[in-house]
C-alpha cells in the first residue's frame, strides 16, 4: 500500500505540473463586449508586485503547515515519553519488513503527506477549472488592448469572439483569461482550515481553550485578507474568490474528516505491543505430575 499511495502521489503532482508550467491543456477562449466596464479596470502589474506575491504565499502554505505539524507532534511525542512508563514498550515501529520508523516519524509523515497531496488537488480543481471556463480577469481589456475600430466597435456594442481581437502581451493576456476560481484564495483557505483543524483536534493540553480559536481564527484571517487583496488589485472578482474559498474549504474538510480522521489515532507510544517474551510462544503441553496425596487417594478408592 505504501508503494501504490506514492504511485497516486506522484500522478497528481505530475498533473499538477503539467496544468501549472506546460501548454498541454489549452485555455478556453471566452469573448467580451465592447467597452464593457467588468473587464476595464486598472492592470496593476505582474503577480510579483502584488501585495501578497506568489512566492511568499507558496513559501507561508508550505512552511507554516510543516513547522506547525512537526513542532507540535515532536511536543506531543516528549509529553508522552515522559509520562509514560517506557521500560515495557518499543521505541521503533515496523514498516513492512525491512524499514523500521519512529512513531514520530510516522505520525508526522502520514499527516504531512495528506496535507501534500490536498494541496496539490487544489491546485489541479483550481487549474482544471480555470481552463474550462476561461473567465476574464477585471483588467482583461486591459492588456488585451482590442483595435475597437477594426472589430467595428464605434457605433454599436458588439460581442466579439475572435482570438486575434487582442493586441496586447500575450502572456499577460494568457493570464487574463484564467480568473476563476481564484487559485490564491483556494490554497490559502485550504492551508489555514487544515491547520486550525489540526491544532483543535490534535492539542488537549489543559489552558489551551482559547489558545486554540486564537490560533485558528488568526490564521482563517490571514486567508480571508489574502482573497479580499485579490478583488482590491482588480485580478480576480468576487465570484473568483468566493469558489476558490470554497474549493479549498471544501478539500481540506474532506481531508480531515474522512482521511486522517480528525487526526485521532492511538497514543505514539501505545502503537507498538510489549516486547515479545517467552510466554508469547506456542504453549508446548507438558506431562502431568500427579502429587502423592493424589496417588494414595486413588489407590484407596478402587
Amino acid at each position: 500500500m505504501l508503494y501504490f499511495q506514492l504511485v497516486i502521489m506522484a500522478g497528481t503532482v505530475m498533473l499538477a505540473y503539467y496544468f501549472e508550467y506546460t501548454d498541454t491543456f489549452s485555455v478556453h477562449i471566452q469573448g467580451f463586449f465592447c467597452h464593457d466596464n467588468a473587464y476595464t479596470k486598472p492592470y496593476l502589474g505582474p503577480e510579483e508586485s502584488s501585495a501578497i506575491p506568489p512566492a511568499i504565499l507558496y513559501a507561508v502554505v508550505a512552511g507554516v503547515p510543516a513547522l506547525v505539524i512537526t513542532v507540535t507532534e515532536s511536543v506531543l511525542f516528549l509529553l508522552q515519553y515522559v509520562s509514560e512508563d517506557l521500560d515495557n514498550r518499543e521505541k521503533i515501529i515496523v514498516m513492512g519488513d525491512c524499514c523500521y520508523l519512529n512513531p514520530l516519524v510516522r505520525r508526522t509523515f502520514r499527516f504531512l503527506g495528506v496535507y501534500a497531496f490536498g494541496l496539490f488537488a487544489a491546485d489541479i480543481f483550481v487549474n482544471a477549472g480555470q481552463v474550462v471556463t476561461g473567465n476574464l480577469s477585471p483588467y482583461f481589456l486591459t492588456v488585451c488592448k482590442p483595435n475597437y475600430t477594426a472589430l467595428g466597435c464605434q457605433q454599436v456594442v458588439r460581442f466579439i469572439s475572435q482570438q486575434e481581437a487582442c493586441t496586447g502581451n500575450e502572456d499577460d493576456i494568457l493570464h487574463a483569461r484564467k480568473s476563476f476560481p481564484s487559485k490564491e484564495a483556494a490554497i490559502s483557505v485550504y492551508a489555514a482550515l487544515y491547520v486550525a483543524m489540526y491544532i483543535t483536534c490534535s492539542v488537549k493540553a489543559k489552558g489551551t481553550r482559547l489558545a486554540k480559536p486564537v490560533l485558528s481564527l488568526g490564521l482563517m484571517c490571514l486567508a480571508f485578507l489574502t482573497g479580499i487583496n485579490r478583488v482590491v488589485e482588480y485580478r480576480n472578482h468576487w465570484s473568483d474568490v468566493i469558489a476558490g474559498f470554497i474549493i479549498g474549504g471544501a478539500i481540506a474538510v474532506f481531508m480531515v474528516v474522512c482521511v486522517v480522521k480528525y487526526f485521532k489515532g492511538k497514543p505514539l507510544l501505545s502503537e507498538i505491543p510489549p516486547e515479545e517474551s517467552v510466554s508469547s510462544g506456542p504453549m508446548i503441553s507438558q506431562p502431568r505430575m500427579e502429587h502423592t496425596m493424589e496417588k494414595y487417594i486413588a489407590s484407596q478408592v478402587f
